[in-house]
């Protein structure tokens, strides 16, 4: 199965100090077609203006991801760390028992863009833990850099979910890369930016593609495109 969800697909909203496109249904956006991916539930690209952000709130049992694009984006939580993520750098938070954080752009000038992923655990009620690395443009250019894991291997965050995340810079179109997917495990592409074919398919920024029951899947004729894939249980 591959199955394209196009950039015009997503849900969209503007509150002024946020714009944000959800690849699953959230908040008031909701699509039957649209509610998760195995334990992969929530894709939003968010765009925070200066000096805004989102105030104290709470979680619980889900492992959520950040993926910096630009700008800078300052974390407080209640486990007591602080810090400020950019581009290259990859936070996460499991929420576990609960946790309450806030999210604000650092800067007083400059527009932050992000990617906020949530995946569902696979174990329930343990404590909150935080964690971030980065991950430099290098190791990404002509190759699937693993940045999440369920065993932080290769200096990998550590996901608490069966889930191998990869990111990925191919800017020419004689940069090509590979995934074997195994029996059983389905995957998930999301283009940031730019434009690949994947087995064949075209995406552009913005579009994702649903991969199950296929073994090998490539990634081609790539244009300055910059994508994740997420390897996933069924």
């Amino acid at each position: 199965m591959l199955d394209i969800h196009k950039n015009s697909s997503r849900g969209a909203a503007d509150h002024g100090w946020l714009q944000s496109n959800h690849s699953f249904s959230f908040g008031h956006y909701y699509n039957p077609e649209a509610l998760g991916f195995g334990p992969l539930l929530v894709i939003n690209e968010d765009r925070v203006q200066a000096g805004k952000g989102f105030g104290t709130h709470g979680h619980e049992d889900m492992e959520i991801i950040t993926y910096v694009l630009s700008g800078s984006l300052e974390h407080k939580d209640s486990m007591g760390t602080g810090s400020v993520i950019q581009y290259g750098d990859v936070q996460r938070m499991s929420a576990g028992t609960g946790v309450r954080h806030s999210e604000f752009n650092h800067s007083s000038s400059e527009r932050v863009h992000f990617l906020q992923i949530w995946i569902e655990p696979n174990v329930k009620g343990i404590a909150p833990s935080y964690e971030e690395k980065h991950f430099d443009t290098a190791s990404k250019v002509g190759s699937l850099r693993l940045i999440g894991s369920p065993d932080g291997k290769d200096g990998s965050v550590l996901i608490h979910q069966d889930a191998y995340l990869y990111a990925s810079i191919l800017n020419t179109a004689d940069q090509e890369v590979q995934h074997n997917l195994k029996a059983g495990r389905s995957a998930y592409v999301h283009v940031i930016r730019g434009q690949l074919d994947v087995n064949g398919n075209t995406l552009k920024t913005g579009d994702a593609l649903k991969i199950k029951d296929i073994s090998l899947i490539s990634f081609a004729n790539a244009h300055e495109v910059e994508f994740l894939l997420f390897d996933l249980p069924y």
